[in-house]
Parts: structure tokens; sequence; C-alpha cells
């Protein structure tokens, strides 16, 4: 049986809205999404993916990416570790930095692609973003020039008609909306305007989990919110509408990989 492996480190960035995280694992991250860009590259070891397009696979020099609200995965091949350094930007941040070049909103299209020159300025800017003094203006060059080379070579204008069947849309925006607050599969299939089982048939065809996991997601989501403000997790846990602090702490070590205690001591 192969020893379960996950070291993680949430790093502090010197540009509130820009996350940084190095992290070593051959944990299993079950189907999830985040409410920010990310963009990585794996250092060593490789790992499969379910995103959008389908399955896809990421090795060493690889740069993997996603866009906000993207559902994603990630298993490392053979169950071997692998190493990887990732930024996660607040859409408002992306927004901010290429306004002037770029009109309107954009998306990156690939999950995974194998460029160099991304990587490098990926690693010049990982450096820059988390060191301890940094100069201003090398610092903004490096974001402003990263950003626009991944935009340009692989992103696009996202489609105002993009997203999922309207009915399904009208169960997220519920759970959206009150994250918090328990719902029955019944009541959210009545704002929907279907049955329970067209339902769930549609969040598995159009987002690719389930309503329970989506609401779950959200509400760790809450609690990264509510630790970046200096709550506790216990405070966290109950104003994002978990049971209890414990529950809290095994969905957000899914979806992020590292406890609540220690990404608040690393954001707050």
């Amino acid at each position: 049986m192969v020893s379960r492996i996950h070291q993680v480190e949430q790093l502090k960035t010197n540009i509130p809205g820009i996350e940084a995280r190095t992290l070593v694992s051959n944990h299993h991250f079950p189907r999830h999404s985040h409410d920010q860009f990310g963009i990585g590259v794996i250092a060593f070891g490789a790992q499969r993916s379910w995103s959008g397009v389908g399955p896809v696979q990421a090795g060493a020099g690889d740069v993997i990416m996603s866009n906000p609200g993207e559902i994603h995965d990630g298993v490392p091949l053979d169950g071997d570790v692998r190493g990887w350094r990732m930024l996660y930007f607040d859409p408002a941040v992306l927004v901010r930095e290429v306004e002037e070049e770029i009109v309107g909103q954009v998306e990156i299209v690939h999950p995974v692609v194998h460029d160099p020159l991304l990587a490098g300025h990926f690693a010049q800017l990982f450096g820059c973003l988390t060191a301890s003094r940094s100069d201003g203006l090398a610092r903004d060059e490096n974001l402003l020039r990263s950003l626009m080379y991944l935009l340009r070579q692989h992103g696009m204008a996202r489609p105002s008609s993009s997203g999922p069947s309207p009915s399904v849309a009208k169960a997220i925006q519920r759970l959206e909306s009150a994250p918090e607050t328990s719902i029955s599969l019944a009541e959210l299939a009545a704002l929907s305007g279907i049955s329970r089982f067209q339902l769930l048939r549609g969040f598995a065809r159009d987002i690719g989990i389930t309503p329970h996991a989506y609401l779950v997601q959200r509400r760790v989501l809450l609690v990264r919110r509510f630790l970046a403000d200096g709550q506790t997790p216990a405070q966290a846990a109950v104003r994002a509408g978990f049971a209890d602090q414990s529950h809290m702490t095994r969905a957000f070590v899914r979806q992020f990989g590292i406890t609540p205690g220690r990404y608040r001591a690393a954001v707050a």
C-alpha cells in the first residue's frame, strides 16, 4: 500500500488578490472548482485530470490552468508523488491588469499546455510575488507580461452564450446566493421547474458534479473568505453552514489541499 504524502505551503504574496501555493503530494483531488484563475507549473511527476475538454495529462514542465468556476480534479499517475507551484488570481485583479489591452471577459482555452516560455514567465512571476522584498517595477512588469502572454497565446473571449442550461442556471443561482442555508433537492428542483432526476442529470451534464457537491464547494469558498478576514476555523464553519468544524476541515482540505488553520495563518 502506497503511503500518503502531502506537503503544502501557502505563501504570502505582495499583491492583494493573488495567492501562491506549493505542493508535493500523491493526494487525489476530487472534482472541484475555484472562484479564481489558476496557473501553475508541474515541477516533477505527472498527473491526469478531468476537465471540460475531456481527460488531460500534465508532466514535468507543463503549465496547468483553470478558469473561475471550472470543474476539474487531479490524480497522480500510478500513485506517484508530483510537485507543482500555483498562483491564483481573483478575476478582478486579472481584469484590472489587462483591461487597457483586452476588452471584455476572457477565459483560458486549454487546461494543460507545454509552453516553455510561459513556464519561464511563471517562474519569474512566482519569485517576484513571494519575495519578502521585491522591486515594485520589476514585479509589475512580470505580472503584466505574464498575463498578456497567457491570454494572447492561450486565451479567448468568453462566449456570451456559454453556460449551463436555464434550469440548471436557476439552481446554481440559488446555491450561490445563499450557500450557508440548507435546501432540499425537491426545493431546488421546484425552483428550476424540472424534476429532481432531471436536475441531477442536468447538473452532471452541464457542471460535472452533483448539486450537493456544488453547494459544499460554495461553502468552502465562503470559509476561505472568512479565514482571510481573520475569523477562526470554528467561526467560519458555522457562518458557512457546515454541520461542524471537522466536516468543514475535511471539505477544505479536499478542495485546497491545506488545512483551514494553516491557510488562515498564511493569509489573514
